[in-house]
């Protein structure tokens, strides 16, 4: 009987407490959409990636090609020559293997120009939500863009509010 009265009283009052407690949202893709900076910053991104895909795309149509003519050629090579010609092949698609790992790998060079170019912006946002938390004393601000938030009523939505503060208009 002491348990289930223990449980109850701490129901009862955890409950009490969340329903004290404030929550709201913000929907950072919205937010960052209305930001021309971070559009000017994925545009660069998507041209830089485009033109290093591009690069990749075309030493590997060079290999097609060395191969083709490989293939073509097979019957009249010697073993020597066979050997030198796979080698060459094999040594050239390992270098375009490469490039693409050192151009869009973990921590390639399109990662660490999206850190320099939108980290910056993220960051903004991020402390601009927080203080827009404090202000508000806010126990929980989640991200819309983030979550599989099923349900958000409108009124609690700061998004706009964070563009506000930080200078921008939607």
């Amino acid at each position: 009987m002491k348990t289930i009265l223990a449980t109850l009283l701490l129901v009862f009052t955890f409950a009490g407490i969340t329903q004290a407690q404030k929550f709201a949202y913000v929907d950072t893709e919205y937010i960052l959409d209305n930001i021309p900076e971070y559009k000017d910053a994925q545009k660069k991104l998507d041209e830089l990636s485009k033109a290093w895909q591009k690069e990749i795309e075309d030493k590997y149509a060079e290999i097609d090609k060395m191969y083709q003519s490989y293939q073509a050629e097979q019957i009249l090579l010697t073993d020597e020559m066979k050997t030198k010609r796979e080698n060459d092949i094999v040594e050239k698609e390992k270098a375009v293997k490469d490039i693409q790992k050192q151009r869009f790998g973990t921590d390639g060079e399109l990662f660490k120009k999206r850190q320099e170019l939108i980290k910056p912006l993220q960051d903004k946002v991020y402390n601009t939500v927080k203080e827009i938390a404090d202000e508000g004393s806010y126990a929980c601000m989640f991200d819309k863009a983030g979550t599989n938030m099923l349900y958000a009523n409108s009124k609690y939505d700061k998004s706009d509010e964070v563009l506000a503060k930080m200078g921008y208009k939607k």
